[in-house]
Formats: structure tokens, C-alpha cells, sequence
């Protein structure tokens, strides 16, 4: 009840200041004419009053305004009709101009207050109008759900000049027990409640509504077409009624779909990941099936020829052969799945010093002698290459992977250059070969995971040049590719290693 007479209060209080100036002011308007009294210009004083109502008419309300025109024409019949202090008119001029008088007073009285409010309705309209509009547009650049929310709360405080805040749902249709912003605002367990029977009944509870619970808050359902995105509450200080109500209620719809937008895109973006992962997780699953399988098959076979045979020496010594090759490659294997997972953990540390070139090359040359035999490799180093910083063992990995690559692809008899050269305090390594190369519209893709040239004939995960590239990152140096102008495909690196100053090197 305390609440209802605070609302009448207030609705009430603004018409009964509105009737007392009206009669405030046509007295006043009265008392000034009294000049005019025992003149033959009373007939003045009618366009006088006239003229107060039609003021009066622009500002005040239609009871008002009804109660000027008739107090006014009422006053101009008994002060200045004669005759005088009576309400009686001998004059039958007189008595028709006071009707008239009357007439025109209350039509151009609720004229003007109707053309008022038309106009205000009109500019409460645009305003709201334009309140829409900005709310839409500021919607329309957020991206995520913390700016959504953010924005809204800004406009809704902007607009209405009330305080609010939101409360999402967790993507299985329950409300999570915060806020993604003003996390602050502490909810009781019984405010808490009514938020969730708002959200599972999607109807307004609280505070000014008929679901009154014993709060300050006001509970509005988000109501979406695929989803509710949760609930909002704020604390207005009246409940909205006629159109305000209705412009609330868009307000509502457009931060609830904007709401929901978001919602659906992380959930599509979700789905992505999820049948990307399945992709690659079927991928991953068929090639290391495929890799594991062809060495593994080949030292079993190797392993029960031995055992099962009496092969004479040579025999057996190919067969051994066989077995540490296939041993190789499962271990060559191993360590890009092993390297990979670093690099994507972020567990890669680089042990730099000083190291020479040739001892790299030199090494990486020995490990890479079986498959090297078919291809004439020229190595060309710099005469002023200096001593360079550099992690030995992961500069060795970066260049097998290259150089193993390139005998992988290119054709046999061909050349694999190795050029090396040191400028602007920067170490430079370009190996190309002589093979096909990569399609121009794939060669963006090179160092991605599990990349694979389509027409390839070769094994391999596809994860050694994405390890190449995560190493030589880790120097905080860069790897590109081209292809060259004859055949083949060029790789350059460039690491950044200072020149060592010789007193502080350690032999």
C-alpha cells in the first residue's frame, strides 16, 4: 500500500502546482486589468485573458488549462461585465460575446495543449528514436560478451538513469552465479533465486511487478529467438508505464539479441574447433598409424628372418641394416612429435654460445651421410663468418629437417646448396634444391601443422618445417621460402647473433 500512495503521490503532486498557478495567474491577470473596470474597454480585458490562457495552454496540462478558461471567463462576467460583482449580463452583445468568449477560451485552450503534447510525443519519439538507434549502433561494434554487457549498462544508465547489471547463463541453459561485469554486485541467495525463476519462467519479477519478492531489484528475462542469454536487473524508481514501458521493452530486445549474437557466434566457434580437432586429431591418427607401421613391420620381419634363419653373414648384416634404419626413422618420429609439443607448450629453452659454423654443417652432414648419397651437396661459407650465437642442438634439428626435406623431393643426381653468410649482425642460411617445389597458392601454408604437398610420394607427418620455423622463432630470428626461378624451393633464415668479441670466449 506504502507504495501505491508514494506513485499516486507522485503523479498526483506536478497537476495540483499546475491548477494552483492556473489560478494563481488569471488572478493576477485580473487584478492588473481592474483598470479597465468602469471603462467602455472591458471588452480589452476578454483578449486579454484570452492571451494569458493561450500562454497557459503551452505549458500547463489539460485540467488546467480547462480550469483557466473557465475561471477566466467566469472573472471577466463578474469584475467587468456590468453589471459589476454579478454574474448577471443585461446587454444581449454582452451575453453572446461571453459565449463566444467562453467557447473560443476552452477550444484554444485544449487546441494548444493538444498541439503541445503532439509535439512532445513527436520529440519524446524522435529522442527515443535516436536512443534505439545509438544503442544499436554501439551494439553492432562490440565483439565478445564482456563488451556487450558494457555497453549496455553505459546506455541503459545514459537513457534511463538507472543502475543495472547482468547475469549470463553458462551455456547449459543455468544461470552462473556471477557477472561477467561489476562483479561487485553481490546478490543475496534469495535475490539470487528470483534471478533464476525469472530466467526458467522468462517472466518480470521483483520490485513494482506483480511476482513482488522483498527486493530493490527489478528482474527482466533476456528473451532470445534460439536462446535466453540470461537475466538483467535494475532498480528503477517507478515502474514504467504506457509507452515508456514499451520503449524499455526494445531497449530489452536489442541488448538481448545483441546478447544472443554473441552467445550463438562462440558457439558456431566452438563447433569449429571441435570438427577441426576432429579433423586433425583423424589426420594425426592415420599417419603416425601409417609411419609407426612401415618401420615397425620392417624391423619385425628383419628380427624374425634372424631368428627364424640361418642366413649366411652378409645377410644378416643387411638385415641388422634394416632394422637400425627403421630404428631411426621411428626415432626421427618420436622427436617431432616430442619437439612439436614443446613448441606448442612453450617449454623451448635456448641454451646459446659461441659456436662454429663448420662444426654445425660438419654434423649435420655425418647424421645425413645415407641419405645425402645420391645428391652432390655444396656447402659455401662465408671467409668472414665469425663464431655465431646459437643453440647448437636446436640449429642441428633446423638444419636435418631442411636438408632431409630437400632429399626427400628433389630428384636424384641433383644439387642441395648450402649458403651461408653474416651481415648486419645477423647470421643468413639459404639451402635450396632442385625439386618441384610448392603450388604458389599453398606456399602461405609450408610451415603450417601437418602440412603436405598433395602430389607428394613421401612419408612424414608433416610437422618438420613447422618445427624448423617454432626453432628458429625461438632465436627471435625468421625462416621464409620461395620458389626459385629454375626448380626447386629456397628456404632463407636469418638469426640475429652479435660478433663475438674473441678475449671473452671460453675455450
Amino acid at each position: 500500500m506504502s507504495k501505491a500512495r508514494i506513485i499516486i503521490s507522485r503523479l498526483l503532486k506536478p497537476k495540483i502546482n499546475q491548477y494552483l498557478l492556473s489560478i494563481l495567474i488569471i488572478g493576477c491577470s485580473a487584478l492588473a486589468s481592474i483598470p479597465l473596470t468602469d471603462t467602455q474597454n472591458y471588452h480589452v480585458v476578454s483578449f486579454i485573458l484570452l492571451f494569458v490562457v493561450s500562454i497557459l495552454s503551452t505549458f500547463l496540462g489539460i485540467g488546467p488549462v480547462l480550469l483557466a478558461s473557465t475561471l477566466s471567463a467566469l472573472v471577466w462576467n463578474f469584475f467587468f461585465i456590468p453589471p459589476h460583482y454579478t454574474f448577471h449580463i443585461e446587454k444581449t452583445d454582452d451575453i453572446l460575446i461571453f459565449g463566444l468568449f467562453f467557447i473560443i477560451a476552452l477550444v484554444n485552450g485544449v487546441l494548444t495543449t493538444k498541439v503541445r503534447r503532439q509535439e512532445k510525443l513527436a520529440r519524446e519519439r524522435e529522442k527515443r528514436t535516436n536512443a534505439l538507434f545509438q544503442l544499436t549502433k554501439e551494439l553492432s561494434k562490440t565483439r565478445g560478451l564482456d563488451e556487450v554487457i558494457k555497453v549496455s549498462i553505459e546506455e541503459i544508465e545514459n537513457h534511463f538513469g538507472i543502475k543495472s547489471f547482468i547475469i549470463l547463463q553458462d551455456g547449459n541453459n543455468n544461470l552462473i552465479d556471477q557477472t561477467n561485469l561489476h562483479t561487485e554486485k553481490k546478490l543475496s541467495k534469495e535475490e539470487y533465486y528470483i534471478a533464476e525463476w525469472a530466467f526458467k519462467h522468462q517472466s518480470i519479477a521483483g520490485n513494482y511487478t506483480k511476482n513482488t519478492f522483498s527486493t530493490i531489484y527489478t528482474f527482466f528475462p533476456l528473451n532470445g529467438i534460439r536462446l535466453n542469454p540470461g537475466v538483467l536487473l535494475a532498480t528503477p524508481a517507478a515502474p514504467f508505464l504506457n509507452e515508456q514501458k514499451s520503449y524499455w521493452e526494445t531497449f530489452i530486445s536489442q541488448i538481448s539479441n545483441a546478447l544472443e549474437r554473441e552467445f550463438l557466434g562462440e558457439m558456431a566457434q566452438k563447433v569449429r574447433f571441435l570438427d577441426e580437432s576432429d579433423r586433425l586429431y583423424k589426420t594425426l591418427f592415420n599417419s603416425i598409424s601409417h609411419e609407426l607401421r612401415i618401420p615397425v613391420a620392417t624391423i619385425m620381419g628383419a628380427a624374425d628372418s634372424i631368428l627364424n634363419a640361418s642366413n649366411p653373414e652378409n645377410i644378416q648384416t643387411a638385415l641388422c641394416n634394416e632394422i637400425f634404419t627403421a630404428s631411426l626413422r621411428l626415432n626421427r618420429l618420436i622427436e617431432n612429435l616430442l619437439n612439436i609439443s614443446r613448441i606448442e607448450s612453450g617449454h623451448i629453452s635456448v641454451r646459446l654460445d659461441w659456436y662454429d659454423l663448420n662444426d654445425l654443417i660438419n654434423k649435420v652432414s655425418a647424421d645425413l651421410n645415407d641419405e645425402l648419397k645420391p645428391f652432390y651437396l655444396s656447402v659455401s661459407i662465408s671467409e668472414k663468418m665469425p663464431l655465431v650465437k646459437i643453440d647448437f642442438g636446436l640449429m642441428e634439428q633446423v638444419l636435418y629437417n631442411l636438408i632431409y626435406n630437400s632429399t626427400q623431393y628433389a630428384p636424384a643426381n641433383s644439387t642441395i646448396e648450402l649458403r651461408t653468410d653474416y651481415k648486419n649482425k645477423e647470421l643468413i642460411i639459404e639451402i635450396s634444391d632442385m625439386g618441384p617445389g610448392f603450388p604458389e597458392e599453398r606456399i602461405k601454408n609450408v610451415f603450417t601443422k601437418f602440412f603436405r604437398v598433395n602430389s607428394s610420394k613421401t612419408g612424414g607427418l608433416g610437422l618438420g618445417l613447422s618445427i624448423v620455423k617454432g626453432f628458429v622463432d625461438a632465436h627471435k630470428g625468421t625462416i621464409s621460402v620461395a620458389n626459385t626461378k629454375s626448380a626447386g624451393a629456397k628456404f632463407t633464415i636469418k638469426i640475429p647473433s652479435d660478433e663475438p668479441v674473441i678475449n671473452n670466449i671460453s675455450v
